[in-house]
């Protein structure tokens, strides 16, 4: 079981260093819209996805009925495009640290309800950590807040930022409810694999992206060649790295650790997504940035040591959008 904690562990980390790219995409393509971008890598993802299940495409279909196939719409609808949207909106409107304050909340909410699952580690235990983490998320949307604030003291556009925080409020919304919904069809359908849902979740967000297509890119300004190749390398990384590569390492930890633990995973992908903004920004991190690493980095190793200590029970996955 301990090995199986560690080995979950390490691909939870993987997967939030690849997802913490989704934060940084919107800054790197700021001169495209949220409707662009969500576009632009759902439709590479289901691409990616189609090429990887399509050897087993008549095995793995034929063991889907219209209740999965609409199941599958609706996930990929909360937990890919309605996410990325909001959470691009946010990221340009109300900026990429505020934003973490509150996507930042999914390993709560995340955890509270594993800590309803029969078996699982009682609620009781399990707060002293989280409220750790959420310290530590606090302490990294207080930075961010005032960072934003001394830049947009002059002519700031409160209603746009008071929008993005909205959006970045959705984005939570839309992902908690993803996760939930998808955790539960998973535990379902236990005869199909966590890394062909996936992939079968990328295949219905590539149609539906399609539909995008035309509102997203009919009208908007003019760019140039060089600024479409960049937007498509981008984009096409994200789709690889993040969505492909990264929900493959997120499943495989999802098999191996319990919802409870699975949501304090969660929380590297705000670390990372710092990690990689100071990167951008070419800046070391404040005082309150690195408290508020350190209490997110103490908050998980907390909640796995006390998941070490306790025989769990085998939960099913958490697959999520990124």
């Amino acid at each position: 079981m301990r090995g199986k904690i560690v080995f979950g562990v390490i691909n939870g980390v993987g997967a939030g260093a690849l997802w913490g790219l989704v934060f940084l995409a919107p800054q790197v393509l700021g001169d495209f819209s949220p409707l662009q971008l969500s576009a632009a890598r759902y439709l590479a993802y289901g691409l990616v996805a189609l090429v990887l299940l399509l050897p087993r495409w008549r095995k793995v279909a034929a063991q889907l009925g219209r209740a999965e196939w609409g199941a599958l719409i609706w996930l990929s609808v909360l937990g890919n495009i309605l996410y990325y949207v909001l959470l691009a909106s946010a990221v340009q409107w109300a900026g990429g640290a505020s934003t973490s304050l509150i996507i930042g909340l999914l390993p709560l909410v995340v955890t509270v309800v594993g800590a309803r699952d029969a078996g699982a580690i009682r609620f009781r235990s399990l707060a002293p950590p989280l409220l750790l983490s959420l310290i530590g998320v606090t302490l990294v949307g207080l930075d961010g807040l005032l960072a934003d604030t001394g830049r947009q003291a002059v002519g700031a556009d409160l209603w746009m930022r008071a929008a993005g925080l909205l959006c970045a409020v959705g984005a939570l919304i839309s992902w908690s409810t993803y996760s939930i919904g998808n955790s539960r069809w998973l535990a379902r359908r236990p005869d199909i694999s966590s890394h062909d849902w996936s992939l079968l979740t990328g295949i219905a967000t590539g149609a539906l992206a399609l539909l995008l297509v035309l509102p997203a890119f009919w009208h908007g300004p003019v760019h140039t060649d060089g600024a479409w190749w960049r937007f498509w390398g981008v984009n096409g990384s994200v789709a690889l790295l993040a969505s492909v590569v990264g929900n493959a390492l997120w499943n495989r930890a999802s098999r191996l650790l319990p919802l409870t633990l699975m949501g304090q995973m969660i929380v590297f992908e705000t670390m990372f997504a710092l990690l990689y903004g100071f990167l951008w920004e070419q800046r070391l991190p404040g005082k309150l940035e690195v408290l508020a690493i350190v209490c997110l980095l103490v908050g998980v190793l907390w909640c796995a040591s006390l998941h070490r200590r306790q025989h769990a029970p085998e939960t099913a996955d958490t697959v999520a959008p990124h």
